[in-house]
Parts: structure tokens; C-alpha cells; sequence
């Protein structure tokens, strides 16, 4: 069977959908329909049906599928042995990360990856759903991704995951605030303030929702906000409390605000890079991961000496 079929229908059980497949792979749907029943012929067993307008997967398609997750990763595998005999890091490596860790991470991470001069390494920023960061894997090389501990929305996906660092999610506060010169604070003492949260569906939430259980008491949300920037700008402004990541609070502004250690919660959330198998195997993209741990690891050793 031909291996750029197989892709294709690797692709359509990722995303669902042929015209999904095709303008992922630069191709109009009938063309991408077309390879599929290429590949039915081959293959000698019905790989689709239909559902609706639309194609899903046979048993025997889901099973093809997986198969070709192998071959890809064998390819990238050999390729990357070829690579390294060679001693070249070439190519293009995509990487989206959530704002927090590429402004904590990916200066530095670049400027170590400089002296590649082949490796162009293309970054963008989101902030997505917890829900959401596996499926970025299907269009970027590798994701960074974050969640609180006992949530892993990436499980059993047949990604691979490299775990980068755990930061520690203090309660960020106004320094003339009553609880400012305590040396941490509990769930009932903050479980009554007005707070700035994140959106529904981000992985802070269940850090709250733990602080409530603890505290007696409902957490009063008076703002929602994707962006810590905006979150530390109403905390230095006196409007509320939040969770902060520890290493990069601050908003450049010292003196204005002050974190707190959350007692009694698991405040903390894990930092990870996700991949597709194949891409993993990549020279390239393993030299960008083996940058972000390095990276990671000097940025909490900073915080901890």
C-alpha cells in the first residue's frame, strides 16, 4: 500500500472529516476521496462508510490507521538516523505554546537553538480549553501544554508526552492587601474575596473549585480573563485576588504584587511537551525538546536556589 495514502487515512481518523484532510494536506476533497478509494482497492476491505454527508471510519480503517501511525514513525525513525550520521539538525520545527511558558521558555530555548543554523524553529501563541491541546498536535509539531495534577485530557491518545517542569500557582494579591504579610494563606482565608478567574473549561478552575470545598463558601468571580497579563493588572489594581503562575508573575512591574503559597491545595500545574509519534522521532524536533528541558529545568533551579 502506498505510504501517502496511508497519511491520508491516518489523517481522516484525527480529524474527522474529509475536507478537514484536505485542506490540511493542500488538496481538494474529492482528490483526497479519490486516494482513499485507491487505498480501499488495496487494502481489499471497505476502509470507510458513510454517515451522513460526511466518511468515518470501518473497523478495518481505524485498524489501518493505527497501522500507519507505525509506518510513519519507522520512516521519521530511519530518517533521523541518517540525519544524525550526517551530524545535520536541519528542517522546520512548528510549536504552539500557551503564552505563560513561551514567555517563561522560548526566548531562551531560541537563542540556545542559534548555532543550528538549518533548524528554523516557528512558534505562535493560544491559550485553548484543556480539552483542546491534543487536537493542536495534529497541525504543530510539538504543543505546550499545561494541566493540574489527576487531569490528563492527552491520555490515551497514542501521543507522546515529555514532561517539562511543574510550576508552583500561588494567590496573587495587591500589596497593601490584608493578607499581604502573611507567609501563605489558607482556603478559608481567601474563600471569600472577589476574584479574577480564568474562563470555564481552563485548567485553573479545579483549583478553585478545591479552594470552596476547603473554604466553607462560594468563590465570588467578578472578571474572566485568558491573559495573566490582564489577570496581574487587576490584582496591582485592587479589584481582586487570582492564581498566578509563580515563575512568571510580575508584569514587570515589582513592588505592586505579592504571591502567597496556597495551603492545604494542590496548587501547582505540569508543563508538558506533546507530540505525535512520528514527529517525535524527528533530529530536528528532538533537538527542540532536548532545549525546552534544558530550559526548563535552569528556570526552576533560578526559583528554587
Amino acid at each position: 500500500m502506498d505510504v501517502q495514502r496511508l497519511e491520508l487515512l491516518r489523517e481522516l481518523a484525527e480529524r474527522h472529516s474529509v475536507t478537514a484532510v484536505a485542506r490540511a494536506t493542500h488538496r481538494t476533497p474529492s482528490a483526497v476521496s479519490q486516494q482513499l478509494k485507491v487505498l480501499e482497492r488495496e487494502a481489499g476491505l471497505p476502509l470507510t462508510e458513510r454517515s451522513g454527508r460526511g466518511l468515518v471510519l470501518t473497523d478495518a480503517g481505524r485498524a489501518l490507521a493505527r497501522s500507519a501511525t507505525d509506518v510513519a514513525v519507522a520512516l521519521e525513525r530511519a530518517t533521523a538516523v541518517w540525519d544524525e550520521f550526517r551530524n545535520r539538525v536541519t528542517g522546520d520545527v512548528s510549536l504552539v505554546t500557551f503564552p505563560t511558558a513561551g514567555q517563561m521558555l522560548l526566548p531562551g530555548v531560541l537563542q540556545q537553538l542559534a548555532e543550528h543554523a538549518g533548524l528554523v524553529v516557528k512558534c505562535t501563541d493560544m491559550d485553548p480549553e484543556l480539552s483542546d491541546f491534543p487536537a493542536l498536535t495534529s497541525d504543530f509539531d510539538i504543543v505546550l501544554a499545561h494541566s493540574m495534577r489527576g487531569q490528563v485530557p492527552w491520555g490515551g491518545r497514542g501521543l507522546t508526552v515529555v514532561p517539562l517542569m511543574t510550576e508552583p500557582l500561588d494567590v496573587g494579591l495587591p500589596t497593601n492587601h490584608r493578607l499581604a504579610s502573611r507567609a501563605s494563606v489558607g482556603a478559608a482565608d481567601v474563600v471569600g474575596e472577589t476574584w479574577i478567574g480564568v474562563p470555564d473549561g481552563y485548567p485553573f478552575e479545579r483549583i478553585v473549585h478545591e479552594i470552596e470545598q476547603q473554604g466553607g463558601g462560594r468563590v465570588h468571580v467578578s472578571q474572566r480573563f485568558a491573559d495573566m497579563r490582564l489577570v496581574e493588572a487587576f490584582i496591582m489594581a485592587g479589584l481582586g485576588i487570582a492564581l498566578v503562575p509563580r515563575y512568571t508573575s510580575g508584569g514587570g512591574q515589582p513592588g505592586r504584587l505579592v504571591l502567597k503559597p496556597l495551603r492545604g491545595v494542590d496548587a501547582e500545574r505540569q508543563i508538558v511537551a506533546l507530540m505525535r509519534p512520528d514527529r517525535a522521532e524527528r533530529l530536528a524536533v528532538r533537538t527542540v525538546i532536548d532545549a525546552l528541558r534544558t530550559r526548563a529545568a535552569r528556570v526552576q533551579a533560578e526559583h528554587t536556589s
